[in-house]
């Protein structure tokens, strides 16, 4: 079983897979043949891919192999009307991310930290070689790589000795999580303590702790003080994050965590640029991305300054005749209140607006923080953990193309 600290970190870093649906077509930047709206996350040992009708996670499990699963997802046609109004899409959005990150969370849990002992002769974690030194070890790659035709704008199937072997369970339906489901009760119950508890974590040091501070330094939040108040708050809301993800990188799971986040971009990457998605040409790519899921966590903080300077908590406290710790327990009210909407004004900010603009000069300055953050959260990843994302992502894209000749037969036989 991960730790809590571990388990907070990848949910704290997998946001990124809901927010890396931004570009919906379209030139990309730099040399890119074209924007993907397909994304993805790191979990233990794996990576996560998501499409507009499914997802599939790819987990290396100790034998060596490479376990993967895929999971259906409701087409847009079949959300309901109110979730796709502005802000509200993007509190949709989060909490669908936040829940699809769980399970694919459980299922690379279950299948990471398995009793069975590793095959005879088999490395617990293989493919320990660092791609960034052209010294090591030279694996073939066997399996026969993406096409460049096979691309969104081709539209053409990804042919089925495209994707790397792997062990595979096919869900029992709709929803349906084979593997947690055989996992004992002990064990979901322990998963879900942690991530009740990293959620409880996350609350603490990133809202009452700024609130807290921010109290003691400038005194209580006053009308006339409320930006400078909430500029106080939120750099140290920034110090608190930065400090955080450097500090959980220094666990052992959560830097390979931030590596398998590189992978993931990286493939991203590689499929971006039309090329035959093997790890030898991922390699080739930056592990940063313009479209990653850490612009938006650090998108919220910098519209919490705005959300919560024009919000008169100050006059509504007064108005109670608050003072002290109440006073203090208002402003810390108010935030998690507050927050659906700063959530649902950055991902307006950070996906509808700035991701499908990504060569525009103002948005180059905005998402540059979170660009920067990236150099945290993301590691140079080895060629097995390549293997687990280009994995994912090939599944994630014959879901894709499934989808669109399904939607085409159903067209002609009308």
């Amino acid at each position: 079983m991960p730790s809590i600290a571990t388990v907070i970190g990848v949910l704290s870093t997998s946001v990124g897979h809901a927010l890396d649906l931004m570009a919906q077509g379209g030139q990309g930047h730099t040399d890119e043949l074209f924007q993907t709206h397909i994304g993805g996350s790191a979990v233990l040992e794996g990576v996560m891919m998501r499409g507009r009708n499914g997802w599939a996670v790819s987990v290396r499990e100790e034998s060596g192999g490479i376990y993967v699963e895929e999971r259906p997802l409701p087409g847009p046609e079949e959300r309901p009307a109110w979730q796709k109004l502005p802000i509200v899409r993007g509190c949709v959005s989060f909490v669908e991310s936040m829940r699809i990150s769980y399970q694919a969370l459980s299922i690379a849990v279950d299948h990471v930290y398995e009793d069975a002992p590793a095959e005879p002769g088999k490395a617990a974690r293989p493919h320990e070689d660092n791609p960034a030194d052209p010294e090591g070890p030279e694996r073939p790659h066997e399996e026969a790589p993406i096409s460049p035709g096979c691309t969104e704008r081709s539209g053409a199937a990804v042919p089925k000795d495209a994707v790397p072997a792997a062990r595979e369970e096919e869900p029992a339906g709709k929803g349906a999580s084979p593997s947690s489901s055989a996992a004992p009760a002990s064990e979901t119950a322990g998963m879900f303590i942690s991530v009740c508890m990293g959620l409880l974590l996350g609350i603490g040091l990133f809202v009452a702790l700024p609130v807290a501070v921010t109290n003691l330094l400038m005194g209580d939040l006053q009308a006339h003080n409320s930006l400078a108040w909430n500029l106080v708050e939120a750099a140290l809301r920034l110090v608190a994050l930065v400090i955080y993800i450097w500090c959980i990188g220094r666990i052992p799971d959560m830097a390979r965590v931030f590596a398998y986040h590189g992978a993931e971009h990286q493939a991203i990457h590689c499929y971006e640029h039309g090329l035959d998605l093997t790890p030898q040409n991922c390699m080739r790519f930056s592990r940063l991305h313009v479209r990653c899921g850490t612009a938006f966590l650090v998108m919220t903080v910098i519209i919490a300054i705005v959300v919560n300077a024009v919000a008169p908590v100050g006059a509504f406290a007064d108005a109670l005749g608050a003072t002290g710790f109440v006073r203090g327990a208002i402003v810390f009210a108010s935030r998690l209140v507050l927050l659906p909407v700063v959530m649902g004004i950055s991902y307006e900010v950070t996906v509808r607006w700035a991701g499908k603009r990504p060569d525009n000069p103002l948005v180059r300055v905005v998402l540059w923080p979170g660009l920067q953050m990236q150099r945290l959260t993301t590691r140079v990843p080895d060629r097995g953990m390549l293997e687990c994302a280009i994995t994912s992502l090939v599944r994630v894209r014959a879901q894709e193309v499934r989808a669109e000749r399904a939607k085409l037969e159903a067209a002609q036989s009308a």
